[in-house]
């Protein structure tokens, strides 16, 4: 099984040219990015991902955005993405990416929303994931175990770095049995949590040592649960960014670090992770194809 790390534009200031060049030196294959409505925009994207041979992984919001508007209920969340499945089928991503639903909704209605969104997906022959996250309808780990008892078809992008904001702690109990849901992960995004934040200021600190070492002992379940089901192809996207995740000096509001320096690092961080997991663990003789 090999690595795919995908560079994330959230956060990104620099123009597409310098932005591919960065990727490239960090070892990176592909973007992941939101998916373009506008049809100009997204016709921009996919020449640029065709020129410069680019995988891609398209980032959709059923709720417009981040933050859903709380309004909206799941038969507009349903609208919205069946116009975005008609957007990514103009630029063929790898998979389409979901931050789906409203943590608001009772779990019937979740789940209720959540099948449709997948069937939705599959009428439209698009692959999707469904990502853990605040505000969305896996917003919490022991929710999401719920839907995955009743929808066990649906695969999902893990960034537990929500849960651990949500739960207010690493989730390394011994009753903290996650194994349902690393059975079904296709993706991950690699960002680093600690017990009152998203996002540690940096991952390379000795102090967040603790933190890095849970978030990777979580990664490598689901690598193994992949190559057991004969993926040969694992991907992962760095993903610390600003917007509140990003720790700022009093008054001046500095970002403490350089936000592509930190991705940068996790990018080549989990590269040389990978690789060492990799030659202590014994391939599946068997290989099927992933997503």
């Amino acid at each position: 099984m090999e690595l795919k790390i995908f560079r994330s534009t959230w956060g990104a200031t620099t123009d597409m040219a310098a932005c591919v060049a960065q990727l490239r030196e960090a070892g990176c294959t592909g973007l992941e990015a939101r998916l373009p409505l506008d049809t100009s925009a997204r016709r921009v994207l996919r020449d640029t991902l065709r020129a410069e041979a680019l995988d891609y992984i398209a980032t959709v919001f059923t709720g417009a955005d981040v933050i859903p508007r709380q309004q909206d209920g799941p038969e507009v969340h349903l609208q919205h993405l069946a116009r975005a499945f008609d957007a990514a089928a103009d630029i063929a991503p790898r998979f389409v990416n979901l931050l789906a639903g409203n943590d608001r909704w009772p779990l019937a209605a979740q789940v209720d929303f959540l099948g449709r969104a997948q069937a939705l997906a599959d009428a439209a022959g698009i692959a999707c994931t469904f990502e853990t996250h605040r505000a969305s309808s896996l917003y919490t780990p022991w929710v999401t175990l719920d839907i995955v008892r009743q929808l066990p078809a649906l695969r999902y992008t893990a960034d537990i770095s929500h849960w651990v904001v949500v739960c207010e702690r690493l989730l390394d109990d011994p009753l903290d049995d996650f194994q349902p849901f690393i059975d079904r992960v296709h993706h991950i995004q690699a960002r680093v949590a600690y017990a009152q934040g998203p996002q540690v200021p940096d991952p390379a600190a000795p102090e967040y040592a603790p933190e890095l070492a849970f978030h990777q002992r979580f990664w490598e379940s689901i690598w193994a649960a992949q190559r057991a089901q004969g993926y040969t192809t694992a991907t992962l996207t760095p993903e610390f960014g600003p917007d509140g995740y990003m720790h700022l000096l009093p008054y001046t509001r500095s970002p403490v670090a350089d936000l592509w320096s930190v991705n940068r690092w996790m990018a080549l961080e989990e590269r040389h992770h990978f690789q060492r997991w990799s030659q202590t663990n014994i391939s599946p003789t068997h290989t099927t194809a992933g997503l």
